[in-house]
Order: C-alpha cells, then structure tokens, then sequence
C-alpha cells in the first residue's frame, strides 16, 4: 500500500438511481475527466451535453442477454484493478490496451425495494445485481488506486472532495468508501440469501440491518451501544427524550405483553416484568386496577396499553411519574396532558408483525429460537383435578397464564377479576417466587381469597399448591408434566381446588 494521492483522470458510472448525479457529472466535467457509461446513464449524462463514451465502444462489445452482460469485460476489470505501481500490471495494461479507470459510480439494482414490493420471482431475479456488484468489489479491492461510490447516499461526500481537492482522493478516504462499499454488497447478498433460503431453510446465522442508532450508553453508564433496526417501523416518538437502551428493553417486554390481549388492558412494567396489568371495559378503570397492584414499582416505570386513551384516562395517569407510554393513539387532550413532563418519552404503537425468530450473544456465539406464540385458549385447557373451574376463574387463569409467560422465570403469578394481584419473578425455587408473591400481595392490601394462581413450568411437588392453598386460593394453571403432577393433583382434590394444566412451558431467562 501508499499514502500518495490519486488524481481522477476517468470514471466509470452505471446507477440504478438518478437523482443527485447531475451535479456530479457535471463536476467531474469541469474537472476534464473522462467519463464512461451504460445504458440509461449513459443518456442520462449525454443529455446534460456532456461528454461520455459508452462500455460498448469501450470493449467493442455489445450488451447482451437483455442488459444482463453489459461490464463484465477483461478491459472494465482490468482497468479497475490492475496496480499502478506494480511494473509487471502496468506492461500488461499498455500490452493489451487496457484504460485506467481511476473512479467507479455504481450502485444495485433494487431487489430489496422489490421484495418488499411483493414482487413475483422472475421481477425479483431480474433485481439480483450481477455486473454492479462484481464492480464496487473490484474498486473496493483496489482502493489504493481507485475510489469507489456505491450509494447516492455518498454524492455529497464525493461532491465535496471533487470540489475541495480538485479531482484528487487520499488513501484515508480511498479505504473509507472501499469499507463501505463492501459494506453494501455484503448486505445485498443477504437480503438475497435470506428470499432463497426461505424454501431452502440453510442452516446459519446471517444478519445484516444498516439502520442503526447510537444510545447514550448501555445497561449502565460505562458501557457503549447501539441499535440496530428502524423503530420507526414499530411506532411514533410524540413526545420526550432520546430512547436509552434499557427503555428499549422494556418497551420490547412491553409490546410483546399487550399484543397478548384482545380486551381493553393496561400494563406497567419494570425491568421488564409486569409490576401491574388489568384488563377492563372501561379503560381507565383498567389503568387503577393495574396501579393497585404495586404503586411502588410503577415509579419510572413504562406503561403499556391496548386502546386509544384520552383525557379522562391521561389525568388519571399523569398522577405518577413514569417514563415511557405506549398506546396505539392519544386524543390531543390527552397529549397536552401527558406531555407536561418535557423528558416523558410517548410513543404510538403501529400494526407490526414481529420476526418468527429470535436471537441472542452467549459465549463465543449466536443462538436462535422460534418466538414463543404459543397462548392457550378455553378450549386448549386439559381440567386435572374433580372440581372444574367456572367462567370467571377460567378468564383469571388465561390472564394469570399471559403474563406468567412474560415474567422472569422461575416466576409465579396471582390474579383475580382479570387484575394483576402480585407476581414472583426471577427466583431459583417455585416456592421462593410463590412466597416472594404472597407477601407482595400482603404488603399491598390485597386478598387472596378466591384468587388464580399461574406458573411458567410444572410443579415438581405439592408444595406450590398447598402455600396457595394456605393463602385463599381456589384454581390453578400450569403447564403440567411433572412425574409428579399426581401430588398436586391429589392435594387439590382432597382441598376443593381447581387445576388446569396447558401442555406449554413458558420459562423466560
């Protein structure tokens, strides 16, 4: 490699994309460069009274194949990547007449556009870029000569250097483009592999997203992150500060909670579990329900819910400090209300459909999983025990059994009338995260006479069943399977209780 600079003395220019490229052209002709082009760029330029020799006249070969081989040509490549300071590259330019080409304009045809276009399979091979592609690679590889443009996004950079450095580029910037021209053609090549590998189901990890935005800092104050992603896609900011990382990380446990639900819910979260959740008619009664079930928690808390929320429901909640709310729409009252605390982050949710997979770093690696979908319904209930739950401690299980498969396992939740009593989250026994609930409902005021009982796993003992018991409740759900299940089963028998069980472990680490 060298650190000398590199004059433009030719360009080759093929894009996709017009716009922003007039004032380019019209640069490089100022600067007497010599320009080449293709097809519909090549009118593009000549229109302007500019002048420009075609690929065609270039290698005295026509395109072919319906504009699929246009570049791929010995004189194109050559020119791009033989070695200006290496003897033996420069003979063999001079031997076979090969021109210098000192600066590529490409970008690719759009086959992401397209496929979210739903396009039919021939519109989309058609978009698989093959000569665009093969051309910002070789440019990027020989970035000590030649620099390379492989987005329109990077006119003004280019601009800017033809105007301050009068046709000349450093190796600094040469690299720079090259890392993100390779940068493009690696996230091209995966948005292809991802289509084809949907029939073909290849088994690796590839990910590419080029959205990304820097947060202030990660879990804690010393360490750096990022997002990558649009959040754009999921919902509006209306209002507050810039979204910290461990905001993202409950407004995901938050959204993927209130998606469970069909009827009018509120839910409050913090570190990522629920600290309160109710299901209403009325959805400011929804808002008090949840707030009863810890007060205490929903201090800085984010807060979730199903429906539009107005001004009667926005006093209500204006009452407590929090920091995030999540609704699909606000009244205007309702956002004048809301958006009295300058820093209060409100965000409107938008209809999404989330990945079926999931991913995460451990180790030295990646593991996926399939998203767990899986919510059972009245119908999907297998009754254990003699006594059968009614409808009203039915509709209790199902909404115990929700949120159970959002809380941090091993976890345990209590509810009645469709509200969150208290919940037992990240413990390492059962009977600990049972306890740990109890006492929270306790501590809070509120019986559990009659109450619902829903755990993430199986009950290895009788023990759960006989705590609840203890302390007033009356039915259970969980996912059954325990060599066991007989034990509880049997205690409930013998105490009047009701036990449902789902076939469905929820364990969530």
């Amino acid at each position: 490699m060298n650190n000398t600079k590199r004059k433009i003395n030719t360009a080759l220019i093929s894009v996709f994309y017009k716009d922003g490229l007039c004032e380019i052209v019209k640069k490089l002709n100022e600067l007497g460069v010599k320009i080449c082009s293709t097809g519909g760029t090549y009118d593009f330029i000549k229109n302007f009274g500019i002048n420009v020799d075609s690929v065609e006249s270039l290698t005295s070969y026509p395109s072919i194949f319906g504009g699929r081989v246009k570049t791929l040509h010995p004189k194109i490549f050559g020119g791009i990547l033989f070695r200006r300071n290496n003897t033996t590259d420069t003979a063999e330019q001079t031997q076979y007449d090969v021109p210098a080409i000192d600066l590529v304009i490409v970008d690719l045809y759009p086959f992401e556009e397209t496929l979210k276009q739903n396009a039919n399979e021939n519109e989309l091979i058609e978009k698989i870029d093959i000569g665009g592609i093969s051309l910002i690679r070789a440019a990027a590889k020989n970035f000590d000569d030649v620099l390379v443009i492989s987005s329109r996004n990077q006119y003004d950079c280019l601009q800017k250097i033809l105007t301050e450095q009068q046709g000349e580029t450093t190796l600094e910037q040469r690299k720079y483009f090259a890392a993100e021209a390779f940068n493009i053609s690696s996230h091209y090549d995966t948005e292809i592999f991802k289509y084809l590998n949907q029939q073909q189901n290849i088994n690796v990890f590839k990910q590419s997203i080029k959205q990304v935005t820097d947060l202030r800092y990660g879990e804690n104050p010393h360490q750096k992150a990022s997002f990558f992603g649009n959040l754009n896609d999921i919902f509006e900011q209306l209002h507050g500060k810039e979204i910290s990382y461990n905001n993202l990380l409950d407004i995901d446990s938050a959204i993927n909670l209130i998606n469970e639900f069909d009827e009018p819910t509120f839910a409050i979260l913090k570190h990522n579990n629920a600290c309160g959740c109710a299901s209403h008619t009325d959805l400011t009664e929804a808002w008090k329900l949840a707030l009863q079930a810890d007060p205490v928690s929903a201090f800085g808390g984010v807060i979730v819910t199903n429906r539009p929320v107005d001004n009667i429901c926005a006093e209500e909640i204006n009452k407590i400090f929090f920091e995030v709310i999540i609704a699909p729409d606000f009244t205007d009252n309702a956002l004048n209300i809301l958006q009295s605390k300058k820093n209060r982050i409100i965000l409107k949710q938008k209809q999404y459909v989330f990945p079926p997979q999931q991913f995460r770093t451990i180790l030295n690696g990646v593991v996926r999983q399939d998203r767990d979908n899986r919510t059972v319904g009245i119908n999907e209930l297998c009754f254990m025990t003699n006594i059968k739950p009614d409808e009203e401690q039915i509709n209790d299980l199902i909404f115990a059994n929700k949120l159970v498969k959002h809380s941090k396992s091993n976890a345990i939740v209590l509810a009645k009338n469709r509200m969150l009593l208290a919940s037992g989250i990240g413990q390492t026994s059962r009977v600990d995260a049972l306890k740990q609930a109890i006492d929270k409902a306790k501590n809070f005021g509120l019986s559990l006479t009659d109450a619902v009982m829903a755990s993430d796993a199986f009950f290895p003992f009788a023990d759960c069943v006989q705590i609840a018991h203890e302390s007033g409740i009356n039915a259970v759900i969980q996912p059954g399977g325990s060599v066991r299940d007989k034990d509880s089963v049997d205690y409930c028998n013998k105490n009047n209780m009701a036990m449902v069980s789902t076939g469905i472990r929820h364990f969530r680490h």
